[in-house]
């Protein structure tokens, strides 16, 4: 298979936070009737976080984006919840959205970090709505104040009628287009002089390290920190396949912990030995043994097939027979095969039964079948009740039309090549080397596991004195590493020890 078309499949595989099946509706280009450019409605409230009241002002409303030929391309929707009160100047502000590409920022607003939190089952279906909407004692509004952006085509945000999707969807223009409404968010806000902060999740992860770099190299808008979440920076390491070996490396330790969390054995010892041992055997003897390809002895190929079996949980017999590289899809199949189950590709942890048992590969996302319906069922009701935004609108939570349209291409480089962000992360850093980067990773996470950060970060090229300017957490959880609450208290904690330590506190 061409490189390129191998690559794109994967992503799209591994990247929609949401099924492709449930986004059949072409993204709309019609503005929301009730609502005009520029309009938003404001409401008061206070979450409690660590025992401590925050009052907040939340905003709903709509951007007006421009190209930088000053053309009207897109409404951006978002919500900003600012604490009522402090001081601009010292309050820190958070720009955050989800990935896809093609989704908008509902799981991060109402699953992680914003005032209220959807209660969730541990790895587990809700029983239906109605859902239940509570108190988020770990919403990050003890930080900072947070601004979460619907990307063009998602959410409520709508591309401009006769505006070519080409102009917006790919990853630099992308970040041409988030760069303009942080801009005028910014200046209509007057928070130029406040510590600024970006926040990615999934497919977010390369759009914040394009965007760090696009708004301080063209804009002269320094940031303090950038927070990554199941973070792929460098997209051949989530893309196996031929010629592409470094991806099994990097997937490795992950299905090592799914083997662990699905173990039954009494034996099998502890979470961070099961990572250990499955690095460990990645970073060496394994990769020793991809790079000598069909020149590895049988004797070496037995010996890599039988520690695989070990640590991944599948048959000698069928890892003999994927020589040594088992693609992810069939992983989350192959695990539980014998009953009848495959695991989820977002968070592992979820399982669910097999449409098609004689498949080779999983036939739907349980992680993503199981936490949608209560996202999407609340948030609606909470935007409308909550916050006073009525639109009549369809809510374009995920939509695959623009992963389909998405131009994965970057300037000055060959088109069958993966897209790399890393470097333009890099840049930023060395260009200021005061602004600091978070990586969190969750465990059981198979669509952007978390030896592929490890691998972007470990082959990043910083100059030594800026090497600890890049910290990483790890979360006994998936790709939305919130649906886990231990999970989620401890990001909130690591996410506040970041602020602290970014703004020398």
């Amino acid at each position: 298979m061409h490189t390129r078309v191998f690559v794109s499949a994967l992503l799209c595989a591994l990247f929609a936070l949401s099924s492709i099946a449930r986004a059949a509706d072409a993204p709309k280009t019609v503005a929301p009737p009730e609502h005009p450019a520029g309009d938003a409605v404001s409401t008061h409230n206070n979450v409690t976080v660590g025992g401590r009241a925050i009052a907040y002002t939340a905003t709903a409303g709509t951007i007006e984006i421009k190209s930088d030929k000053g053309v009207p391309e897109a409404r951006v929707f978002y919500i900003a919840y600012t604490q009522d009160g402090a001081d601009p100047v010292h309050r820190p502000v958070t720009f955050l959205y989800n990935g896809g590409p093609g989704c908008a920022s509902v799981p991060l607003d109402m699953g992680a970090l914003g005032p209220r939190r959807v209660v969730f089952p541990d790895a587990g279906h809700n029983v239906g709505p109605p859902y239940q909407l509570v108190n988020n004692e770990y919403s990050l509004l003890d930080k900072s104040d947070l601004v979460f952006i619907d990307a063009p085509g998602t959410g409520y945000s709508r591309l401009l009628p006769k505006v070519d999707p080409k102009s917006v969807y790919g990853i630099d223009q992308d970040a041409a287009a988030f760069g303009a409404f942080i801009y005028q968010y910014v200046t209509r806000n007057d928070r130029w002089n406040s510590p600024k902060f970006l926040l990615g999740e999934s497919y977010g992860t390369p759009r914040s390290a394009v965007l760090v770099n696009y708004l301080q190299s063209n804009n002269s808008m320094a940031f303090n920190g950038v927070i990554l979440l199941s973070s792929v920076l460098d997209f051949d390491t989530i893309a196996p396949g031929p010629g592409n070996d470094i991806a099994y490396m990097t997937y490795l330790p992950t299905e090592a912990a799914v083997n662990w969390y699905h173990s039954k054995s009494p034996n099998k010892g502890t979470l961070q030995s099961a990572v250990s041992e499955a690095r460990a055997f990645a970073n060496g003897p394994y990769a020793s043994a991809l790079v000598q390809g069909d020149r590895l002895s049988h004797q070496q190929f037995v010996q890599i097939a039988t520690q695989l079996s070990h640590l991944i949980g599948l048959s000698t017999g069928y890892i003999e027979k994927a020589d040594l590289r088992v693609l992810p899809p069939r992983y989350e199949k192959e695990l539980l095969l014998e009953s009848g189950q495959s695991t989820g590709r977002l968070d592992a942890r979820y399982i669910g039964y097999d449409l098609d048992p004689l498949g080779d590969s999983a036939d739907y996302d349980p992680a993503d079948a199981a936490t949608d319906p209560g996202l999407q069922a609340s948030f609606l009701t909470y935007v409308r009740n909550d916050l006073g935004w009525k639109s009549e609108e369809t809510y374009n939570e995920c939509t695959g039309d623009i992963f389909g349209l998405w131009d994965f291409t970057r300037k000055g480089t060959f088109p069958w090549i993966a897209p790399t962000t890393s470097n333009d992360l890099q840049q930023a850093m060395i260009q200021n080397p005061h602004l600091r980067v978070f990586v969190g990773a969750g465990y059981f996470d198979m669509a952007t596991p978390f030896g592929a950060a490890e691998w972007t970060f470990s082959h990043l090229e910083l100059p030594e004195a800026l090497r600890d300017h890049v910290n990483f957490g790890y979360y006994e959880s998936g790709h939305m590493v919130y649906l886990h609450v231990p999970s989620l208290e401890k990001f909130h904690g690591d996410l506040d020890k970041f602020f602290d330590a970014t703004m020398g506190q």
